[in-house]
């Protein structure tokens, strides 16, 4: 069934201008708040929906202007035969080069056959629907789609409420699963007849006395009633039409009554199953209602999993489970920009798939801290919840999230976040100095707007700390380290590094006395981050400790560290 190829939408609500190459199968819009993600989806509804008319007001039009006309223009490939129909629509059929994007007036071999349905809204605030070419256009013909094929053409929209989908009404997803339509219109009647004759065959007891009294006063007044007066439905209360059959289960219960989460699993499951007669969906918010593992079954009922998609949807998601859920190739970032909208695919490059599996929330976020591993994100995080409880703004309040790449080789740190640049997100690179990573990596990623945190030459993360500062917070570091990886342990890190020259004993007097010596320090820095045994070496323990320790201390700490610091700390409170 037919796809969108291109979408072009001007002057509608907060979007002035956008041009987008949709996907023929999952498009999943993130991106933040007001960007224009349900906007999208409302104006492809407007276009291909099948409705007579529609209302609009003024405030449809991007800024109030209703000078600037709205135009909604989808390009329709994947055409069906009643669609390539010549004598029809000859004159409207073009060419689309899914390669380049661009179409062609003509159709010729080697493209796609393509339609232009077209939404245009002026200031007299009328909805004109027509089919677009250029050559029509200059011909002056004009032309719409006949009534059964913009039926046919109309997506569906799996939304909050299930009663449209969930009963015969015109344009649900019922009607396009099988061609059992019946002679519906005669036999609905029939029913709204037998209806009221039945009533009035109960209600003429129920009402007798008060019949009796309406018959003799009428006939008093000569009122024309007949001989009795009955108690009957009115007929136009019980005209039956449009949406009167719905789905029930076994026991009579209404299906719409379902929870909001089943009912929209199960009209995704319909739609799935009627996709050779409609074939474009369309889901705003698509985890509202469900659970994380119902979420995970709804996707895989659109065909999120599938090679060839059944279905072209078009969705909305503030949700890490949708998106961890999803390939590179079907979330589209929403921007918007000065004066238009850009739709960015998210790719499908190793560095995209990784933060789409571990971090999904950084794709929901507008800023993004990339860490090179949990330390990183640990601390950044509690030294936030330190500054929070001073008052400050959370970063994640500010729409910020952490990447924890898990190590690797420094040049990938800059990798995830030149890939995160290009998808519009503001990104600081937080990472250690014990190995430097490539000049002209960490160059690209500065020229493209990126930002870069690192302690000083040759240091990690534990140097830093165990260096900078006081000698009470050391103390305290020591203490959480022998809680957290036991004595004994810290004891034989601290004797290894030393060869035998320091213990913690040692260390613990010589703090008593006020003070501890750079070589320990060193000593100390080096054994807290031994490989695969760190004594801190996890997001939350070292959220601890910056949150406890480190934040607490700034004040006292070194001040070269107290700088780094703080430019931690203004670039997530300018998130």
């Amino acid at each position: 069934m037919a796809r969108i190829r291109r979408l072009e939408i001007r002057n509608f609500r907060s979007i002035q201008f956008l041009d987008w190459l949709p996907s023929s199968g999952i498009n999943c819009l993130v991106g933040p708040g007001d960007s224009g993600k349900s906007s999208i989806l409302e104006a492809i509804d407007l276009c291909l929906g099948a409705r007579r008319s529609v209302s609009f007001t003024d405030t449809d039009f991007h800024g109030l202007d209703v000078n600037q006309p709205i135009t909604i223009t989808a390009v329709l490939g994947d055409l069906p035969e009643t669609l390539l129909n010549l004598e029809v629509y000859g004159e409207f059929l073009q060419g689309f080069d899914l390669a380049t994007g661009q179409i062609e007036d003509e159709p010729r071999a080697g493209i796609e056959t393509v339609l232009t349905q077209r939404l245009s809204i002026a200031g007299d605030l009328e909805p004109v629907w027509e089919l677009w070419s250029q050559r029509a256009e200059q011909q002056g013909l004009e032309r719409g789609l006949a009534w059964k094929d913009r039926l046919a053409l109309a997506p569906a929209r799996i939304g909050r409420y299930a009663n449209t989908n969930l009963s015969w009404a015109r344009g649900s997803v019922l009607n396009r699963l099988a061609d059992e339509q019946g002679n519906l219109g005669s036999e609905l009647a029939q029913v709204a007849r037998e209806a009221r004759a039945n009533f009035g065959n109960q209600a003429g007891t129920s009402f007798s006395e008060t019949l009796r009294i309406v018959t003799e006063t009428a006939a008093n007044l000569g009122v024309p009633v007949g001989g009795s007066a009955q108690a009957l439905l009115d007929a136009h209360s019980v005209s039956i039409g449009d949406g009167a059959i719905a789905l029930h289960d076994e026991t009579g219960v209404p299906l719409r009554l379902l929870g909001t989460g089943s009912a929209r699993l199960l009209i995704a499951g319909l739609q799935r199953a009627a996709s050779d007669a409609a074939g474009i969906a369309l889901v705003d918010e698509v985890e509202y209602g469900l659970e994380p593992h119902r979420l995970v079954r709804f996707l895989d009922s659109l065909g999120a999993k599938e090679t060839a998609p059944p279905l072209q949807i078009f969705m909305t998601s503030h949700s890490p489970v949708a998106v961890r859920e999803l390939s590179g190739h079907q979330v589209f970032i929403v921007r918007a920009r000065t004066d238009h909208h850009d739709v960015l695919c998210a790719g499908e490059g190793d560095d995209i798939q990784s933060i789409l599996r571990r971090d999904p929330e950084a794709f929901l976020a507008k800023s993004v801290i990339v860490c090179e591993g949990a330390s990183e994100v640990g601390l950044a995080r509690g030294l936030d919840q330190y500054w929070v409880s001073q008052g400050a703004t959370s970063f994640c309040a500010l729409g910020g999230a952490y990447v924890d790449v898990g190590g690797s080789t420094p040049d990938k740190f800059f990798d995830r976040g030149k890939a995160l640049l290009k998808l519009g997100y503001r990104v600081l690179v937080f990472v250690d100095a014990d190995k430097p990573p490539t000049s002209h990596v960490v160059a690209e990623f500065q020229t493209a707007g990126g930002q870069t945190l690192t302690w000083r030459t040759g240091r990690a993360l534990e140097d830093e700390l165990f260096l900078s500062l006081s000698a009470k917070s050391v103390a305290a570091m020591l203490e959480k380290a022998c809680n957290l990886a036991e004595k004994e342990v810290v004891k034989e890190h601290m004797k290894s590094k030393s060869e035998g020259n320091l213990t913690l004993e040692a260390v613990v007097e010589e703090i008593r006395g006020g003070q501890i010596s750079e070589a320990a320090r060193v000593v100390l820095g080096a054994a807290s981050r031994t490989r695969n045994n760190g004594w801190f070496k996890s997001v939350s323990a070292y959220q601890d400790v910056a949150k406890e320790i480190v934040g607490p201390d700034l004040g006292t700490a070194e001040t070269g560290f107290q700088a780094i610091v703080e430019q931690l700390r203004l670039w997530t409170n300018a998130a």
